[in-house]
Protein backbone atom coordinates (compact mmCIF):
# COMPACT_ATOMS: atom_id res chain seq x y z
CA UNK A 1 0.00 0.00 0.00
CA UNK A 2 0.99 3.63 -1.05
CA UNK A 3 2.19 5.89 1.56
CA UNK A 4 -1.34 8.13 0.53
CA UNK A 5 -3.42 5.23 1.06
CA UNK A 6 -2.05 4.31 4.33
CA UNK A 7 -2.57 7.89 5.29
CA UNK A 8 -6.06 8.00 4.03
CA UNK A 9 -6.85 4.86 5.95
CA UNK A 10 -5.75 6.12 9.19
CA UNK A 11 -7.74 9.40 8.53
CA UNK A 12 -10.65 7.10 8.67
CA UNK A 13 -9.73 5.77 11.47
CA UNK A 14 -9.18 8.50 13.57
CA UNK A 15 -11.30 9.70 16.56
CA UNK A 16 -8.95 11.98 17.99
CA UNK A 17 -11.60 14.41 18.58
CA UNK A 18 -15.19 14.58 18.63
CA UNK A 19 -15.69 15.69 15.10
CA UNK A 20 -15.49 12.18 14.08
CA UNK A 21 -18.43 11.44 14.99
CA UNK A 22 -20.57 13.83 13.12
CA UNK A 23 -18.48 13.03 10.07
CA UNK A 24 -19.37 10.92 6.57
CA UNK A 25 -15.89 10.46 6.35
CA UNK A 26 -12.42 12.50 6.98
CA UNK A 27 -11.40 14.39 3.56
CA UNK A 28 -7.83 13.95 3.26
CA UNK A 29 -6.42 15.19 -0.35
CA UNK A 30 -6.79 15.60 -3.88
CA UNK A 31 -3.64 16.17 -6.48
CA UNK A 32 -0.62 14.48 -6.90
CA UNK A 33 1.23 13.23 -3.51
CA UNK A 34 4.23 14.31 -5.21
CA UNK A 35 3.33 17.85 -6.27
CA UNK A 36 5.94 20.93 -5.39
CA UNK A 37 3.17 22.98 -4.34
CA UNK A 38 0.84 21.73 -1.26
CA UNK A 39 -2.26 24.27 -0.13
CA UNK A 40 -3.87 23.95 2.76
CA UNK A 41 -7.60 25.32 3.00
CA UNK A 42 -9.44 25.31 6.28
CA UNK A 43 -12.14 22.24 6.79
CA UNK A 44 -14.37 20.34 4.71
CA UNK A 45 -17.73 21.69 4.21
CA UNK A 46 -20.33 19.28 3.02
CA UNK A 47 -19.76 19.09 0.05
CA UNK A 48 -16.92 17.30 0.95
CA UNK A 49 -17.87 15.64 3.22
CA UNK A 50 -19.68 13.83 1.08
CA UNK A 51 -17.53 12.83 -1.25
CA UNK A 52 -14.53 12.72 0.59
CA UNK A 53 -12.08 15.03 -1.49
CA UNK A 54 -11.32 18.57 -0.49
CA UNK A 55 -12.17 21.98 -2.56
CA UNK A 56 -14.88 20.78 -4.65
CA UNK A 57 -17.97 23.46 -2.97
CA UNK A 58 -18.18 26.78 -4.35
CA UNK A 59 -15.19 28.06 -2.92
CA UNK A 60 -13.16 24.86 -4.69
CA UNK A 61 -14.19 25.91 -7.98
CA UNK A 62 -13.50 29.41 -7.31
CA UNK A 63 -10.21 28.17 -6.18
CA UNK A 64 -9.86 25.78 -9.37
CA UNK A 65 -10.42 28.99 -11.50
CA UNK A 66 -7.99 31.23 -9.85
CA UNK A 67 -5.50 28.19 -10.50
CA UNK A 68 -5.81 27.97 -13.82
CA UNK A 69 -5.38 31.81 -14.34
CA UNK A 70 -2.06 31.77 -12.79
CA UNK A 71 -1.07 28.68 -14.84
CA UNK A 72 -0.79 26.32 -12.00
CA UNK A 73 -3.31 22.88 -12.70
CA UNK A 74 -5.19 22.20 -9.88
CA UNK A 75 -5.08 18.32 -11.06
CA UNK A 76 -1.53 17.94 -12.23
CA UNK A 77 0.15 20.27 -9.85
CA UNK A 78 -1.03 21.25 -6.62
CA UNK A 79 -2.01 18.43 -3.88
CA UNK A 80 -4.71 20.09 -2.11
CA UNK A 81 -5.79 19.36 1.47
CA UNK A 82 -7.34 20.89 4.76
CA UNK A 83 -5.84 21.99 8.17
CA UNK A 84 -8.42 19.38 9.44
CA UNK A 85 -9.77 16.61 7.66
CA UNK A 86 -13.32 16.65 9.30
CA UNK A 87 -16.21 18.82 8.45
CA UNK A 88 -16.94 20.89 11.63
CA UNK A 89 -21.05 20.76 12.43
CA UNK A 90 -22.85 24.13 10.52
CA UNK A 91 -19.24 24.94 8.55
CA UNK A 92 -17.91 26.38 11.80
CA UNK A 93 -14.45 27.84 12.05
CA UNK A 94 -12.32 24.75 13.44
CA UNK A 95 -11.87 25.14 17.54
CA UNK A 96 -8.10 25.00 18.75
CA UNK A 97 -8.22 21.60 20.25
CA UNK A 98 -9.77 20.64 16.50
CA UNK A 99 -6.77 21.92 14.73
CA UNK A 100 -4.06 20.76 17.70
CA UNK A 101 -5.62 17.17 17.13
CA UNK A 102 -5.34 17.07 13.59
CA UNK A 103 -2.10 18.55 13.27
CA UNK A 104 -0.41 15.44 12.94
CA UNK A 105 -1.73 14.26 10.13
CA UNK A 106 -1.18 17.54 8.62
CA UNK A 107 2.57 16.94 9.68
CA UNK A 108 2.46 13.63 7.70
CA UNK A 109 1.15 14.97 4.82
CA UNK A 110 4.22 17.82 4.98
CA UNK A 111 6.64 15.04 5.58
CA UNK A 112 4.95 12.35 2.70
CA UNK A 113 4.23 15.12 -0.15
CA UNK A 114 7.68 17.05 0.85
CA UNK A 115 6.58 19.88 -1.33
CA UNK A 116 8.73 23.25 -1.91
CA UNK A 117 5.93 25.72 -2.06
CA UNK A 118 2.81 25.75 0.44
CA UNK A 119 -0.13 28.71 -0.14
CA UNK A 120 -2.01 28.84 3.16
CA UNK A 121 -5.82 29.51 2.32
CA UNK A 122 -7.15 31.81 5.04
CA UNK A 123 -6.61 32.68 8.44
CA UNK A 124 -7.40 28.68 9.90
CA UNK A 125 -4.19 27.58 7.76
CA UNK A 126 -2.44 30.55 8.81
CA UNK A 127 -2.67 29.81 12.53
CA UNK A 128 -2.89 26.29 12.27
CA UNK A 129 0.79 25.49 10.73
CA UNK A 130 2.17 28.86 12.15
CA UNK A 131 0.32 29.57 15.59
CA UNK A 132 -0.52 32.80 14.26
CA UNK A 133 -3.81 34.63 14.92
CA UNK A 134 -5.27 37.28 13.10
CA UNK A 135 -2.18 37.54 11.13
CA UNK A 136 -3.66 37.01 7.54
CA UNK A 137 -4.01 40.90 6.68
CA UNK A 138 -0.14 41.37 7.47
CA UNK A 139 1.30 37.98 6.06
CA UNK A 140 -1.31 37.58 2.84
CA UNK A 141 0.49 37.68 -0.41
CA UNK A 142 4.32 37.77 1.35
CA UNK A 143 6.60 34.81 1.69
CA UNK A 144 7.03 33.26 4.67
CA UNK A 145 10.72 31.42 5.63
CA UNK A 146 9.50 28.05 7.18
CA UNK A 147 11.87 24.73 7.86
CA UNK A 148 13.30 24.88 4.60
CA UNK A 149 10.10 25.67 2.95
CA UNK A 150 8.53 28.87 1.27
CA UNK A 151 4.77 29.60 2.76
CA UNK A 152 2.74 31.48 0.72
CA UNK A 153 -0.87 32.95 2.93
CA UNK A 154 -3.61 34.28 0.38
CA UNK A 155 -7.53 35.03 1.36
CA UNK A 156 -9.74 31.59 1.44
CA UNK A 157 -12.01 31.21 -1.34
CA UNK A 158 -14.67 31.30 0.66
CA UNK A 159 -13.72 34.73 1.67
CA UNK A 160 -13.49 35.76 -1.91
CA UNK A 161 -16.91 34.29 -2.72
CA UNK A 162 -18.41 37.58 -0.86
CA UNK A 163 -16.64 39.82 -3.57
CA UNK A 164 -17.48 39.41 -7.19
CA UNK A 165 -14.98 42.85 -8.62
CA UNK A 166 -11.85 41.90 -10.41
CA UNK A 167 -10.83 45.63 -10.17
CA UNK A 168 -7.23 46.44 -8.52
CA UNK A 169 -6.92 46.22 -4.84
CA UNK A 170 -9.81 44.17 -4.65
CA UNK A 171 -9.27 41.19 -2.51
CA UNK A 172 -9.90 38.98 -5.84
CA UNK A 173 -7.18 40.64 -7.70
CA UNK A 174 -4.88 40.90 -4.91
CA UNK A 175 -5.31 36.56 -4.40
CA UNK A 176 -4.72 36.22 -8.18
CA UNK A 177 -2.18 38.37 -8.30
CA UNK A 178 -0.48 36.32 -5.25
CA UNK A 179 -0.95 32.99 -7.39
CA UNK A 180 0.70 34.62 -10.18
CA UNK A 181 3.62 34.95 -8.24
CA UNK A 182 3.56 31.16 -6.60
CA UNK A 183 3.46 30.18 -10.45
CA UNK A 184 6.82 32.39 -11.02
CA UNK A 185 8.55 30.74 -7.81
CA UNK A 186 7.83 27.51 -9.27
CA UNK A 187 8.97 28.50 -12.69
CA UNK A 188 11.91 29.66 -10.44
CA UNK A 189 12.13 25.94 -9.19
CA UNK A 190 12.73 24.39 -12.83
CA UNK A 191 15.50 27.13 -13.88
CA UNK A 192 19.20 26.32 -14.14
CA UNK A 193 19.82 26.93 -10.63
CA UNK A 194 16.78 25.02 -9.28
CA UNK A 195 19.20 22.98 -7.71
CA UNK A 196 20.51 26.33 -5.21
CA UNK A 197 18.47 28.07 -2.81
CA UNK A 198 17.81 31.83 -4.42
CA UNK A 199 16.68 34.71 -2.49
CA UNK A 200 13.21 36.09 -2.96
CA UNK A 201 12.33 39.19 -5.04
CA UNK A 202 11.02 42.05 -3.27
CA UNK A 203 7.06 42.36 -3.30
CA UNK A 204 6.06 45.84 -5.39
Amino acid sequence: MDPEQQLREACQACVRCPLAAGRHGAVVSRGPSGARLMLIGEAPGAEEDASGRPFVGRSGRLLDQLLAGAGISSEREAYICNAIKCRPPGNRKPAAAELAACRPWLDRQLEQVNPALVVLAGATAVEALLGVRGGLSRMRGQWQSWQGRWLMPVFHPSYLLRFSSMEPGSPRWHTAADFLEVRRRLDRLDGPTSGQEQPLPPRL
